[in-house]
């Protein structure tokens, strides 16, 4: 699974993408999110509040709990505003 990151989700993770090998219970983005909280302390820092994140599956915008496979690309980012 790829996993990408944008914006301060990605300074704090310290990485703007990366591929991983999630585990089963990894099955939903909420799954996934959880498992990224254990993953180390920048993990757990860019997930602490979900409600500031948004998530997209194969660059489609998506609720936390659809599902995940292994050959998805999952993107974390913070709302978009306009200006």
């Amino acid at each position: 699974m790829k996993l990408m990151y944008f914006a301060w989700v990605r300074q704090r993770i310290g990485a703007a993408s990366e591929t991983v090998e999630a585990p089963a219970e990894a099955a939903t983005v909420e799954g996934l999110v959880a498992w990224l909280k254990t993953r180390g302390p920048g993990y757990a820092e860019a997930f602490k509040d979900t409600r500031a994140i948004r998530y997209a599956v194969n660059q489609e915008y998506v609720e936390p709990t659809h599902p995940v496979a292994s050959g998805d690309e999952v993107a974390f980012f913070p709302p978009v505003t306009g200006g």
